[in-house]
């Protein structure tokens, strides 16, 4: 089975297309692991959004250990890292990981590529591919 983890980006729909396209990488990588995903599983989550003053929820120095923690289990495709998240923290560092925290049996994720890892304007966001056999 593939699976594909995008974030929800409100900049990524086309109504909030501009002449200069402030998330072009990253539409970019969502792009293509839709198109890579066909019939599989889409998962949508993203990081926490504050990482810096300028951040949606500003500063909070938890967010980089949540996110180093969090990046690290999407990098493996450590699903038992992923359940065990602390969700009230998530929340608190406004992290949307109730997909992964949620996700069924999957196995074992065999494969993994990461096509994004950044955090623009303060919000940590992944584009992840897994493949999982069924």
């Amino acid at each position: 089975m593939r699976v594909a983890i995008i974030p929800g980006v409100l900049a990524l729909r086309p109504e909030y297309a501009s002449l200069e396209d402030p998330v072009a990488e990253l539409r970019k990588a969502v792009d293509e692991a839709r198109d890579w995903l066909g019939d599989g599983l889409l998962v949508v989550a993203n990081g926490s959004a504050k990482r810096t003053e300028k951040a949606p929820g500003h500063f909070d120095e938890r967010a980089a250990g949540f996110d180093a923690e969090l990046g690290n289990a999407l990098r493996t495709g450590d699903l038992a890292s992923l359940r065990a998240l602390d969700v009230a923290l998530a929340e608190e560092l406004w992290a949307d990981v109730d997909a992964l925290v949620a996700l069924p049996g999957l196995g074992t994720v065999t494969e993994v590529q990461v096509d994004y890892d950044d955090a623009p304007y303060g919000v940590q966001y992944w584009v992840v591919r897994w493949v999982c056999p069924t």
